[in-house]
């Protein structure tokens, strides 16, 4: 068996609860070992297991979303090696993240798998371990695509452990299969209420097969697994939940969420500033002064679209908006608390791609009322990534994970007129976040039906996300007669702007370096991928924390570093 140092600390049993109704309660008042051999114990220590994906996913974005074609700095700077990759090692600021918080998801899962063999004996207990090698099978999948191989560890240690062996990747997805074969027959079949279901694990069994199937070790037929896989996820529902609605907040549970870390205000008491949903956080403007009635005046307003990414919509597109804030009104979030903005003041407005100088002389009479003192029209082409980003509506706003109601923000739906606002730190929404929905899943099969060398029901797929982006009307935007990998990575843009997929998108189909230098204005040259003995920072470098803590010497660093 490899094993790894446990240089991070083994989670306790009273961890905070993953959702309202994914809870932690240890009235045993004995030692966790004890409670865990009850069934209210043993499913207090899977619970924590749903909890540690907060850390995953809640915190940095930068290993999901920086130094791709989508975003680069805007007012804030992001760390250089992950956003600009010159200076990108092993011991850079936000190397360590996925590797960090992903052992310590594999290692409660292998405490949970432990003790599921000398707990109590329940009617649950097979599904809790079906969930168990879901999450342990998800944090290795990031893993290898992020660092490639890295040791697989199933023993469930109480003790550190100093010196340890580096699997290949191609060990690491053998494993990953391993554990969603198995969670697959023995999770839950009924719909989605926040733990794994067997929809979920399909939907991650194909996302693993898809990225397999590029490696020099994958097949054709991985690809054809894949697309399978994804249809029965689909299991013929349409795409019938306006986009709109699909990113709208409080609406994380709605028909095509296929599963997502659930946070709530309850859960994050003990952790305001820890344990909450920074995507708000990241992706949004500083919002000018409390004193004018603005909740989050303390958002980075780092990760901004580039030009490539806002010109990737189309006229018709309902996602232009769903995304965007393309109209400021006086106070931010009036956009969601109030429902009559007829007589709002409009402070700033966007100019999409596809305004004609009639359609700007339109707008401008039709709002001429509205405009507020100092209101700044914003021209096309003047407020993307590579603009100046020193104002703080200098660059266009991503809207689709705003939280108006967030806990610890001083403002709620209820008081947003009548309470002083405080500042809010990077990780207080309370907003679920959203690992897979429908619509990707769509984009997974075209994908996987493309490579398999299936264009027509590739086209047939993407198309189906296309015709939701139009309202739900096919033809409003055009339904594309040609695919390539290309056509997929745009309409992914399109769909998914933000939402901790793109880095893995590229490395996965190879285009890193090529869209990247393409698209990113930070990054104009490839030269700053190489690496050591003419290799390519493509793999994100083993950190340094880890290597240090290693015994082991012949533990080899990724080739470019």
């Amino acid at each position: 068996m490899k094993k790894i140092a446990i240089f991070i600390a083994i989670l306790a049993a009273t961890l905070s609860s993953c959702s309202d109704f994914i809870e932690e309660d240890n009235r045993a008042f004995g030692s966790a070992e004890q409670y865990f051999l009850t069934g209210a114990g043993f499913e207090s220590l899977v619970n924590t297991n749903y909890a540690a994906l907060k850390d995953i996913y809640g915190g940095d974005p930068w290993l999901f979303e920086a130094g791709t074609d989508m975003y680069s700095e805007g007012r804030n700077q992001e760390p250089e090696g992950l956003s600009k990759y010159l200076t990108l090692s092993s011991s850079s600021q936000g190397v360590d993240q996925l590797y960090r918080t992903c052992y310590t998801a594999i290692q409660q899962a292998n405490k949970g798998i432990y003790y599921s063999g000398i707990t109590e004996k329940t009617s649950t207990l097979d599904t809790r371990v079906g969930e168990l090698k879901f999450l342990r099978a998800n944090a290795y999948f990031l893993l290898v695509q992020t660092y490639g191989g890295v040791p697989v560890v199933l023993e469930n240690y109480n003790t550190a452990v100093t010196s340890f062996s580096r699997n290949t990747a191609e060990e690491v997805y053998t494993q990953i299969l391993k554990d969603l074969n198995e969670a697959l027959p023995a999770v839950s079949t009924a719909a989605y209420t926040g733990r794994v279901n067997k929809r979920a694990v399909q939907n991650l069994l194909a996302k693993v097969y898809l990225t397999k199937g590029y490696e020099t070790f994958g097949t054709s037929a991985d690809f054809t697994t894949a697309a399978a896989l994804a249809d029965e996820v689909i299991n013929g529902q349409a795409l019938n939940v306006s986009f709109d609605n699909v990113v709208k907040p409080g609406n994380e549970m709605n028909a095509e969420t296929i599963f997502s870390v659930q946070f709530s205000g309850p859960s994050n008491a003990a952790g305001t500033t820890a344990l909450g949903n920074s995507q708000n956080y990241w992706f949004g403007p500083y919002l000018g002064p409390s004193a004018a009635g603005n909740p989050y005046p303390n958002r980075s307003y780092t990760l901004c679209p580039t030009v490539y990414a806002l010109s990737l919509y189309e006229k018709g597109d309902k996602r232009w908006e769903g995304t965007f804030m393309t109209q400021i009104y006086s106070r931010y979030y009036d956009y969601f608390t109030v429902a009559d903005k007829t007589a709002l003041k409009i402070t700033h407005f966007y100019e999409p791609k596809w305004f004609t100088p009639t359609d700007r002389a339109n707008w401008e009479i039709d709002n001429a009322s509205r405009k507020a003192a100092g209101f700044v029209y914003h021209a096309w082409g003047t407020y993307s990534s590579s603009a100046p980003s020193g104002g703080d509506y200098n660059l266009i706003p991503v809207r689709k994970f705003d939280d108006p109601t967030a806990p610890y923000s001083g403002a709620t739906s209820a008081n947003y007129n009548t309470t002083p606002v405080t500042a809010a730190t990077n990780r207080s929404s309370t907003r679920d976040f959203i690992i897979s929905r429908l619509g990707e899943t769509y984009l997974v099969a075209a994908e996987a039906y493309f490579k398999a060398g299936v264009p027509s029901t590739a086209l047939a797929r993407l198309n189906e996300v296309r015709r939701r982006a139009g309202g739900g009307v096919a033809g409003v935007i055009p339904v594309l007669t040609t695919i390539d990998i290309n056509t997929i990575l745009d309409e992914r843009g399109r769909e998914l702007l933000g939402e901790y997929h793109r880095w893995f998108d590229l490395k996965r189909t190879g285009t890193l370096v090529e869209r990247t230098v393409l698209y990113n204005p930070k990054i104009t040259n490839a030269n700053v991928f190489n690496g050591q003995n003419g290799n390519l920072k493509i793999l994100r470098p083993i950190p340094q924390s880890a290597l240090d803590l290693n015994r082991n010497d012949d533990f080899p660093q990724n080739p470019a570093y």
